[in-house]
């Protein structure tokens, strides 16, 4: 992990894994929703390590605003 985006990605990805453990039914269609959060954190990260900062930064935003739509449902 050598960019500011590997460690925010990544640090993004565990704490979907934390809140699906510790906040959900543990259901499959969470999981498929929280797997579509991770995927837009995966893209993020490859969109800002090749140098899009502020398109990172949204996707980031999005994608951790979609786990709290998921978690709060």
């Amino acid at each position: 992990m050598t960019t500011l985006f590997d460690v925010l990605t990544v640090t993004c990805f565990v704490a979907l894994v934390i809140a699906f453990f510790r906040f959900t039914e543990r259901d499959n269609r969470t999981l498929l929703h929280f797997m579509l959060a991770g995927i837009v954190f995966a893209v993020a990260n490859q969109v800002g390590n090749a140098g899009s900062f502020y398109l990172a930064l949204i996707l980031i935003l999005a994608g951790a605003g979609y786990a709290v739509l998921i978690v709060r449902r």
